[in-house]
């Protein structure tokens, strides 16, 4: 697969999870219907859409579209944003034992009055195809078998198929969330390919971040403040992957905001040997391990029943 490259001082890769994204959907596809043809029923992913914040919505459309797309089922549960907690937890506990549904996702962040990671743990780690069960995170760190979160899991698919080096290199996370700058980090570090990285995991105590971030031959930026990192704090010919979305208002757009990622892209861009754009970088792998997971959780149902 060719990359489209740009002229700059150095040549600059796009790492197009948007085009990726689309090829490794065809895979799936085609996996998914060998699997119906074999007399199993088609996977089905569950979403669960708590209030009306607009991100999580596209978010959670583009979830439902992608099931479509690759012959998945999907359903789409909502509820109002003042929803009780014990009223949430009984839609987890109905979709853990709905023998029809593979996997499901509650969409977050949450209002505030819900505790997040109560509703985390209360989904079943078999069905938990966003990886954020602590089993599952156990299992991660451990380097066994689980679910990864989504987000990791496309950018380690993102590094693999575009055949990036990763062997010996000293990465740097940026954010030390669990959804995406601390599982990113174990895996990096991890032995296999991609993987073997020394790993510097950074975050908003981090003291003399730029001088980390110049040292990074791969470096991820996953905090979700627009254009953090500035020219100077990259150096030469690193790979650079940015996580964040920020929507950023701006009247001239059709929407009235534009989408920002954590990397000044285009002062960037120039220096580094691979970047990835935002939107239709990282986003659109999401999605794809989303799948991916979905599709391991039905065949694991299939091979238990």
């Amino acid at each position: 697969m060719k990359p489209s490259i740009e002229s700059s001082t150095m040549e600059t890769a796009i790492l197009d999870g948007k085009a990726l994204s689309g090829k490794i959907k065809v895979e799936i596809a085609a996996e998914v219907s060998e699997w119906v043809q074999k007399g199993h029923r088609k996977p089905h992913l569950a979403a669960v859409l708590v209030g009306n914040d607009g991100a999580s919505r596209t978010y959670v459309d583009h979830k439902v579209r992608s099931c479509e797309q690759v012959g998945f089922d999907s359903t789409l549960i909502e509820r109002p944003s003042d929803i009780t907690q014990a009223d949430l937890l009984a839609i987890v506990d109905g979709l853990n034992r709905d023998n029809g549904i593979d996997g499901f996702i509650v969409q977050l962040p949450l209002p505030s009055h819900i505790d997040d990671q109560a509703i985390i743990e209360a989904v079943d780690p078999l069905k938990d195809v966003d990886g954020f069960h602590p089993s599952n995170m156990g299992n991660l760190a451990l380097g066994l078998p689980g679910f990864v979160p989504a987000t990791p899991a496309g950018i380690m698919a993102m590094l693999d198929r575009y055949n990036i080096d990763t062997e010996g290199k000293h990465a740097v996370v940026i954010g030390r969330s669990s959804i995406v700058g601390t599982p990113m980090s174990l895996l990096l570090s991890r032995s296999g390919s991609p993987g073997n990285c020394t790993v510097t995991l950074c975050h908003s105590r981090t003291q003399g971040l730029a001088d980390h971030c110049r040292q990074a031959d791969i470096l991820v930026a996953a905090v979700g403040i627009p254009g953090m990192v500035k020219a100077d704090m990259v150096k030469e010919g690193a790979v650079v992957i940015d996580v964040g979305i920020t929507r950023v208002e701006d009247a001239t757009a059709k929407r009235g905001f534009r989408l920002k990622g954590d990397v000044d892209y285009t002062d960037v861009a120039p220096k580094c040997s691979w970047i990835t754009p935002v939107p239709g970088g990282v986003g659109p792998m999401t999605i794809v391990s989303l799948l991916r997971n979905t599709l391991v959780a039905a065949q694991r149902t299939a091979s238990h029943h």
